[in-house]
């Protein structure tokens, strides 16, 4: 008996993928902890939450109406949902093997006699056949083989729900960035504005006498050097907005309408998020379910093949009828049936069927690891996402604090060189740093917004079995 036997399911019983318990190792499973440990600051929740759609938790319509396009749109969804139904068909292919198969076919034959007077006489005969054969299924060959391919169809559903939820995490990434950089257009233009009417005071100084061309040409310098950022800023967007039609499977523009129509700020998550504990999160994770049921699949084929090394029966018949005339081809004295019974038993294969089971036992225990892998992964990124949400809450709070304090000093700076208490280097350092300042804020704004999506498909939210 092969090893890798032992390890056999053990991880889909807390699932509820199948409905016996198998034995196994202890050290078989990762270790599920009971807690999360970075999620001091999230309630905890029921394992009957429904983040299906966390998306209409951020409060945004326009990102609502690009995801719910995408999900009904991109080729992606459509390429998954064609593998489910291609697996329902290798399923019932499969199937068949469990059933008889019975075949038939219809003849005539006709010859011609000379007969003493020389004359030709035809003679001509029907036949028909009707032949059956079956082989019946004794050590779980065929059954197992069935098995394998049921694991498959429901492998290729929860590759479905893993494809609806990775795209709604990609579109809502890809909305928040271009958010981000409209947000960033919005303050650039500001500070150009800003610094259009600083250059024109220096200019005023100039000309009047009270500063020379160096501060003139400084607050000119700063000018253009905002206004080359305008253009970046443009191509990312335009960009962002190609991404986010592609995404959804249309061609770009089309969306374009839809982003210009609704608010154009950074989506804010909800304040409080109330989280499972790490079991449920496993349960519901569809790419960890994907694993699970490639596993199951994997055990069923080795069994499959296992089965071969044992004797088969397979039963033939066959129901003949010969007669000299259409008209009597039904009759019963023109019938003829036959049964016979067969037992096969592999007695030299030169290794085939071990090396099949050896090679089908390996492909199991990389199942079982890709299985562990799944389950790793998903605590690792939930864990992930739950320090990102702190961490970027605690440095927007202290870049906004940073940024209003920024804004004021500007604000000041201006109001003094305009009065003539400074000199315009006082003013362009406090513009850069205000400059920096924002754009930073806008980043941390963006990270916190994109930990939450981390956050929600971490915990294996986007798809839902009746979508």
């Amino acid at each position: 008996m092969n090893p890798i036997r032992n390890h056999l399911i053990f991880c889909l019983i807390p699932l509820g993928l199948v409905a016996c318990a198998i034995k196994a190792p202890e050290n078989a499973s990762p270790e599920i902890p009971v807690a999360w440990k970075n999620a001091a600051a999230f309630p905890s929740a029921s394992a009957k939450r429904d983040i299906s759609r966390w998306w209409n938790h951020f409060d945004d319509t326009t990102l609502n109406h690009v995801i719910s396009d995408g999900l009904a749109n991109s080729p992606d969804i459509a390429s998954a949902a064609s593998r489910i139904r291609e697996s329902r068909a290798r399923r019932n292919e499969e199937a068949s093997s469990l059933l008889p198969f019975i075949g038939g076919s219809t003849a005539s034959n006709s010859s011609w006699l000379k007969t003493r007077g020389l004359s030709e006489v035809s003679d001509t005969r029907y036949s028909a056949d009707l032949n059956a054969s079956w082989e019946v299924d004794w050590f779980g060959k065929n059954r197992s083989s069935v098995e394998a391919a049921s694991a498959r169809i429901d492998a290729a559903t929860e590759n479905f729900n893993s494809v609806q939820a990775s795209l709604a995490a990609e579109i809502a990434t890809a909305y928040t960035n271009l958010r981000a950089n409209e947000t960033r257009m919005m303050v650039l233009r500001n500070i150009v504005k800003s610094r259009e009417q600083t250059a024109q005071l220096a200019t005023w100084r100039q000309q009047a006498g009270e500063t020379d061309s160096l501060e003139s040409s400084q607050a000119l310098s700063s000018l253009e050097q905002a206004r080359a950022g305008i253009p970046a800023l443009e191509q990312a967007i335009g960009q962002g907005k190609n991404l986010l039609s592609l995404l959804c499977g249309r061609e770009p523009g089309s969306l374009d309408s839809l982003l210009t129509s609704g608010k154009s700020t950074i989506p804010y998550p909800a304040r409080s998020l109330a989280i499972g504990i790490p079991a449920d999160t496993i349960r519901q994770r569809p790419d960890v379910r994907l694993a699970g049921w490639q596993l199951v699949a994997a055990v069923a084929n080795s069994r499959s093949a296992e089965a071969e090394r044992f004797p088969s029966l397979n039963l033939t018949g066959n129901l003949g009828i010969t007669a000299l005339s259409a008209g009597k081809i039904f009759n019963p004295q023109t019938t003829g049936a036959g049964l016979v019974a067969g037992i096969t038993s592999p007695i030299f294969d030169a290794g085939r069927i071990r090396s099949n089971i050896e090679a089908l036992g390996e492909a199991q225990e990389q199942a079982v690891q890709t299985y562990r892998s799944a389950v790793l992964t998903g605590l690792s990124e939930v864990e992930d996402a739950l320090i990102a949400c702190r961490r970027s809450a605690e440095r927007l709070e202290i870049l906004e604090k940073a940024t209003q304090l920024a804004r004021e000093s500007d604000q000041l700076a201006r109001q003094r060189y305009e009065a003539g208490e400074i000199d315009f280097l006082a003013v362009l350092d406090s513009q850069r740093t205000l400059l920096g300042l924002e754009d930073s804020l806008i980043s941390s704004r963006t990270d916190r917004t994109t930990a939450y999506i981390r956050l929600y498909q971490g915990l294996g939210g986007g798809w839902s079995a009746a979508s």
